[in-house]
């Protein structure tokens, strides 16, 4: 099997020879937490795949057991800063704005947890598949921040209800509610995410050529947005007293 992988960025990418790739948060011993780096990276993949003739279908996964827990706090709050920080919400645009327009279906494998920041990457995947004690958290009114990628995800394809839900309680919704509620395609053993997630792929890469890259660009025909357009009717909702700067939530016990 051909593959290309490139296995020390901070986003992979890996192509098949059957039709489809990976991008793979690559960060596994910071459980995939987003930095700067992660975010340009995520958009060069994104980017790269897309390119790809090759490619009809991708795969976004973490690392290693888990899909991503947000932002990586421990960077964010650093003395210094890194260099990357004032740009990064030019940054973290990049890579959603390389998600909205992807003209290839966008699996999504939600292994362990995709919190926060993490979430909104879960979120903007066409089709999701999540483990039974895999959860998807979107906690920012917990911390006082504002969630608004996840907020564009969810009105892009949910109801006011069930983004209120989601968003406003910001409890920690596990594999059978995130299927009962549509937020994810199917809801599977833990140990058999990632497989029937790659079964997937591999599937819809081998329908016949032109009908995905007819479908994909048609979800989008309803939104008459373009990406930044779109995003910017939820980041535009600025934060009460100023940006508050990145900290953890209170864990639940147990």
């Amino acid at each position: 099997m051909a593959e290309q992988h490139a296995a020390q960025r901070a986003v992979a990418t890996v192509v098949h020879d059957t039709g489809w790739g990976e991008v793979i948060l690559n960060r596994p011993a910071r459980k995939n937490a987003i930095t700067g780096p992660l975010g340009e990276a995520l958009a060069a993949a994104m980017s790269e795949l897309n390119a790809n003739d090759d490619v009809r279908v991708i795969l976004l996964r973490g690392a290693g057991d888990a899909f991503c827990s947000g932002l990586d706090l421990k960077e964010f709050n650093a003395e210094p800063a890194p260099a990357w920080v004032p740009n990064f919400q030019h940054i973290w645009r990049g890579a959603h704005k390389s998600l909205f327009e992807s003209n290839k279906p966008i699996v999504g494998a939600l292994q362990r947890y995709a919190i926060n920041g993490g979430a909104a990457l879960a979120l903007a995947c066409d089709l999701l598949l999540v483990g039974e004690e895999a959860f998807l958290q979107v906690g920012e009114a917990q911390i006082g921040m504002a969630a608004p990628y996840n907020l564009a995800w969810l009105s892009l394809r949910h109801s006011e209800a069930t983004m209120a839900h989601i968003a406003l309680v910001g409890e920690r919704l596990y594999g059978p509610q995130l299927y009962r509620l549509g937020l994810a395609q199917s809801c599977v053993a833990d140990e058999d995410v990632l497989p029937s997630a790659m079964q997937l792929c591999a599937q819809l890469a081998a329908y016949p050529p032109g009908g995905l890259a007819r479908i994909k660009p048609g979800l989008r025909a309803r939104v008459a947005l373009d990406a930044d357009a779109w995003f910017d009717q939820f980041t535009g909702v600025g934060p009460v007293g100023g940006r508050p700067k990145p900290r953890a939530m209170q864990r639940d016990e147990g």
